[in-house]
């Protein structure tokens, strides 16, 4: 290491603790060739580039999400329609089979997602995708409880790896502090297949033909899967630097800069220490707990939205045309929570910020009894209950600088969809038309997943400010040794500071 970058080292991590306080502003990585920060003369190829990703991939990869979301969540759909009273389904039939899919969906997760890293995320996406659509498909035959249930585990299955590797995936194009306002327009989709669940169900539940309105909405939405993922096939590059909507020059560039962001090659293989890091990975362990808190209420609405509105009150069709605006709002509060947070390089405060907004929601929601005032403070809640799960994802991405661990990490965290188990089992029928149980459970994991998020952001500023005092008066020779030994790895090292 030359004697002026380990001046910059010093001198950012200066910036980043004033020896005055020992402060933690923000945040920022202080290796330099581990974080990307373009030179003037390159602004100009930064947007062009950034502008090519955002139009060619980050709106196909937010698509292929919106099929995902579409699947796991038409069963609430399918059920205003009558389709448990139709197959002859036991009551609790939905609310069993929702269980069970977030069961395979959670378990099989972390290992999805290292196949995705193996075999080449552009590939496995592909592959899982037309899996779960001729499963979709095959839900539109669903003869008995039993069919159900092997229907909602298979998906689980399958889908499980979808979102792990296609933010990993992500993670190969776009620098870290570029990271999570991109990972908040793709997760938006969840809440936007929220909404177009709605309005699709509401007019395909007009066809009166020879089979029920849910058999046409599996068929319409399984085949729409299947076709996706062929497109996806084709048109996914394997990465950077080999994207065919950019030009030679801009490969180069966008190679070279997530090289200098990451420490990124384009290689697939896992190692066995990657294994052994992200289970010992005490920063990722110490905020699933709040993670899974955080995001129960986004995951029952994503299918029990149009049975709780069914519960106000209004009709089947009425409950799937009324899921559209709080779904909409989910995903604007998403998109906005995300640029900020990117905007100002800061994760866990925008984190609290928008759970207390799913905080005051729910405490509308159970407090206020007539069906329109209540139905706004849906809107209220749903406007809070998408953005802490992306920008958790972003923030454990950041802080995981190697791409193997980071691959583990992030399918790890899809643990953090246990929370539709929790979900699934408290918005039972038997609680219906208020369900209050639910919400005030509800209530408890918000209030504990907030205090745990503001004590997991102080946790990580006193080992930053526990570093700097370490590093502080370390020569350039002792920083360059640190960079470069693998006794510590990745975050581990001193010389690494925690994103906040």
């Amino acid at each position: 290491m030359s004697k002026s970058v380990v001046t910059t080292v010093k001198y950012a991590m200066e910036e980043e603790y004033p020896a005055k306080n020992a402060s933690v502003k923000g945040s920022a990585n202080i290796l330099p060739a581990t974080s990307w920060s373009p030179s003037p003369e390159d602004a100009a190829k930064e947007r062009a580039l950034n502008r090519k990703l955002d139009i060619f991939l980050l709106p196909f990869m937010s698509l292929l999400y919106l099929f995902s979301g579409l699947d796991r969540g038409n069963i609430g759909n399918a059920q205003t329609d009558g389709f448990s009273q139709d197959v002859g389904l036991p009551a609790d039939a939905i609310n069993n089979a929702t269980t069970l899919f977030f069961i395979t969906f959670v378990i099989f997760q972390p290992i999805s997602a290292g196949l995705g890293k193996k075999v080449g995320p552009n590939l496995w996406i592909s592959i899982i995708m037309i899996c779960w659509g001729v499963l979709t498909f095959a839900n539109a035959w669903t003869k008995s409880n039993g069919m159900l249930i092997g229907l909602r585990l298979s998906i689980g299955l399958f889908e499980a790896g979808f979102y792990p590797t296609a933010v990993f995936y992500l993670s190969t194009f776009y620098p870290r502090f570029q990271l999570a306002q991109r990972i908040g327009y793709f997760y938006g989709m969840y809440a936007i297949a929220g909404a177009f669940s709605g309005a699709i169900a509401f007019g395909v539940f007009q066809i009166h033909g020879s089979l029920y309105g849910w058999q046409y909405l599996f068929i319409i939405e399984g085949s729409l899967t299947m076709f996706m993922s062929i497109v996806g096939l084709i048109y996914l590059p394997k990465g950077p630097s080999t994207a065919w909507f950019l030009t030679a020059e801009q490969r180069e560039y966008a190679a070279h800069r997530m090289a200098v962001d990451s420490a990124l090659s384009e290689q697939t293989t896992l190692t066995r220490r990657d294994i052994v890091e992200t289970i010992r990975d005490w920063k990722f362990w110490a905020v699933l707990p709040f993670n899974i808190f955080a995001s129960c209420p986004s995951s029952a609405f994503s299918v029990f939205l149009p049975l709780v509105i069914n519960g106000m009150g209004f009709s089947g069709l009425q409950s799937n045309l009324m899921s559209v605006p709080p779904y909409l709002l989910g995903a604007i509060g998403l998109w906005i929570f995300a640029y900020s947070s990117d905007h100002r390089q800061e994760r866990g405060w925008h984190i609290v910020a928008a759970l207390i907004v799913q905080l005051i929601g729910l405490i509308l929601v159970v407090v206020i009894t007539s069906p329109i005032p209540r139905y706004i403070c849906l809107c209220i809640l749903l406007f809070g209950s998408y953005a802490s799960a992306p920008l958790t994802i972003a923030w454990l991405s950041g802080n995981t600088p190697d791409p193997g661990m980071r691959s583990l990490v992030l399918g790890v965290n899809g643990w953090g969809n246990l929370a539709g188990v929790i979900s699934s089992e408290l918005f039972r029928s038997e609680f219906a038309p208020r369900y209050l149980i639910p919400f005030y459970a509800s209530l408890g994991f918000i209030g504990a997943s907030i205090a745990g998020y503001i004590g997991y952001r102080y946790l990580l500023a006193a080992v930053n400010k526990r570093r700097y005092s370490v590093v502080n008066g370390w020569t350039p020779e002792q920083i360059e040794e640190e960079r470069v030994n693998d006794i510590r790895y990745g975050d581990k090292k001193y010389t690494f500071v925690y994103d906040l």
